[in-house]
């Protein structure tokens, strides 16, 4: 570890030490009865079939969109915890300060998971994820397993599963129409992933130089595959299905409409920047999963919006 990079990582332990927000006291409260999102942020809009949706199921969809994400977020942020567990557990000094800080994400991670728990329970969805249960689940199950013990690869992901929900937590805390109580909960979320973002962003180099070469296969052609189910699954059919729309098929209309694909674009080109400047991708040519990916023609500087 350089002296830069120990400077960096002393710093966000540091932040963290200062910043300790418990959510139950700092970000109580609870979301109202009505609409928590707007028609423009429900993942439907570019849909034809948007514009017959009741006042009731745009109601329900924005709840249940809402849940569906914070329950993903919460398994993702289980898959973190596990894969963080198993780095310090192999770690050769547990007082280097990277091994300080995991611990101080890992705690703050938590506590994300327990307001997003009480967040679903305020919801009160009905739809049931495909995505984990029956063959579907049992591939995801082998999936995240195979990422453990990889920590290239798991760094890779953590920067995608913080900026993707880290911009649709933007959208909807800037939006006027989204509910208050839900406007805080991505408030706080925000300001302390901003933190973890920099923490892999600045371990991903070293990581890289250490990575197998299967591993820097899988970050350069699996990963980006991964980060798109990643996205679609954030929003999972069963959303559909609780409103009275066709699941899988609004599901599948859902994942190719411009304005979803521009979202995904959006949120996943910070990944493939910071890998770029990490030296992990080319910036002059990226890989045909990871230009699909972000959108890009051919180089990162040419995307289509």
């Amino acid at each position: 570890m350089t002296a830069a990079m120990e400077r960096g990582v002393r710093r966000l332990s540091a932040a963290s030490s200062r910043k300790v927000i418990e959510p139950d006291v700092s970000v109580a409260g609870e979301v109202g009865d009505g609409q928590v999102l707007a028609d423009e942020l429900l993942s439907v809009v570019g849909l034809p079939l948007a514009a017959d949706l009741t006042a009731e199921q745009r109601r329900r969809l924005s709840r249940e969109e809402v849940a569906a994400i914070a329950e993903e977020g919460i398994r993702f942020e289980a898959a973190l915890l596990a894969g963080f567990g198993l780095e310090i557990s192999r770690a050769a000094d547990l007082t280097d300060p990277r091994v300080t800080y995991l611990l101080h994400e890992l705690g703050e991670e938590t506590r994300h998971s327990r307001l997003f728990v009480r967040l679903i329970g305020q919801l009160a969805p009905t739809a049931r994820n495909p995505f984990n249960k029956g063959a579907l689940g049992a591939v995801k199950r082998v999936v995240v397993r195979s990422i453990m013990g990889k920590p290239a690869l798991l760094c890779v992901l953590v920067l995608a599963g913080e900026e993707i929900p880290d911009l649709l937590q933007k959208l909807s805390a800037e939006h006027p129409d989204t509910d208050p109580f839900l406007r805080d909960v991505n408030r706080y979320h925000r300001h302390e992933e901003a933190r973890h973002l920099a923490f892999a962003r600045m371990v991903l180099p070293e990581l890289w130089a250490k990575a197998s070469w299967w591993e820097r296969f899988r970050v350069r052609y699996q990963a980006p595959l991964l980060i798109e189910n990643m996205f679609d699954m954030l929003v999972h059919p069963g959303v559909y299905a609780a409103i009275g729309l066709p699941g899988w098929a609004t599901w599948w209309a859902v994942k190719q409409t411009p304005e979803r694909l521009a979202l995904r674009h959006l949120a996943t080109r910070p990944v493939a920047e910071a890998m770029v400047a990490a030296g992990v991708l080319p910036g002059r040519r990226l890989p045909w999963a990871w230009r699909r990916l972000v959108g890009a023609s051919s180089v990162l500087a040419e995307v289509d919006e």
